[in-house]
C-alpha cells in the first residue's frame, strides 16, 4: 500500500540538512555559476557524467530522487550504490526518500511512452525545484548517458522544469561515454542493474534476468503488472 512520502536530504560526507520544507532560495544564497546539481538515476550512470563535468570545471553535487525504482529492495540497493559512489568520489549527495510503487501500478492503463514521460517529468521537476530551493543556478541529469532512454524527451522535459523554477538546464550528450561509465562502475565494484527501474520494466527485461530478480525479491511473474502494447 502506498504511504505518504517521507522526505529527507542527506549530505553523505559530513553535514545533515533537513529539507522537509525548503523555501525558495534568497538572492544571497545563490551558488557560484560553476556549481551544478546532478540528478543521479543510479551510481553506474553517474560515473561518466560526473567525471566529465568535473573535467569541465563544474563543482558538482548529486541529487537522488527516483520513486520509480521498484520494488523497495531494488530502490534501497541503488541508493546504497549511489552512496558508495559518493564516498569513492568525495561527492556530496542529497537524497529524497519518496517511493511510489503503488502509484506506478495504477498507471497500468498507460502505454510505455506515456509512463516514461510521467517518469521524466516527475524527476526533472523535483530536481529543478530542489536545485532552485538550494540556490543552484543549473542542473543536469545522469539519464543523459543512457542509450536506452529517450534523450530528446528528457531534454525537453528538463528545460520546461528549469524554466518553471527560474534556473537553467545543462544539456550534455554523455551517451558516447556509456560503455566507459559502465567499466568505471565495474572497477569501483558498483552494482549494475539489468532493468530500467519501474515494476513494469522489471517484467519486460530479458527472462533470464527477470526470473533471477523475481526469485531474489520473493515475487512471482503473476505479481508483475502489464502495460498496454505500443510505444
Amino acid at each position: 500500500m502506498w504511504k505518504p512520502p517521507v522526505r529527507k536530504t542527506v549530505m553523505t560526507m559530513s553535514n545533515l540538512l533537513n529539507t522537509s520544507s525548503t523555501p525558495s532560495a534568497p538572492a544571497d544564497k545563490m551558488t557560484h555559476p560553476d556549481q551544478l546539481l546532478l540528478h543521479m538515476c543510479c551510481g553506474p550512470c553517474a560515473e561518466y557524467p560526473l567525471e566529465q563535468l568535473r573535467l569541465q570545471g563544474y563543482e558538482v553535487s548529486g541529487y537522488f530522487y527516483n520513486p520509480n525504482i521498484h520494488p523497495q529492495q531494488e530502490w534501497e540497493t541503488r541508493l546504497a550504490n549511489v552512496r558508495r559512489l559518493a564516498e569513492l568520489k568525495h561527492l556530496t549527495v542529497y537524497e529524497n526518500a519518496e517511493y511510489r510503487e503503488q502509484q506506478w501500478r495504477d498507471y497500468g492503463c498507460t502505454a510505455r511512452s506515456g509512463q516514461c514521460q510521467i517518469c521524466y517529468a516527475l524527476r526533472m521537476n523535483a530536481a529543478a525545484q530542489f536545485a532552485a530551493q538550494q540556490g543552484f543556478r543549473q542542473f543536469t541529469t545522469s539519464l543523459l548517458v543512457s542509450p536506452y532512454q529517450n534523450y530528446e524527451a528528457i531534454v525537453r522535459t528538463a528545460r520546461l522544469a528549469a524554466r518553471r523554477y527560474g534556473i537553467s538546464f545543462l544539456e550534455q550528450d554523455f551517451r558516447s561515454g556509456y560503455r566507459k561509465g559502465q567499466e568505471m562502475a565495474k572497477a569501483d565494484g558498483l552494482y549494475r542493474q539489468k532493468y530500467c527501474g519501474c515494476i513494469f520494466s522489471l517484467g519486460e527485461t530479458k527472462p533470464k534476468y527477470r526470473d533471477r530478480y523475481l526469485e531474489s525479491f520473493g515475487l512471482d511473474l503473476a505479481d508483475l503488472p502489464r502495460r498496454l502494447t505500443g510505444q
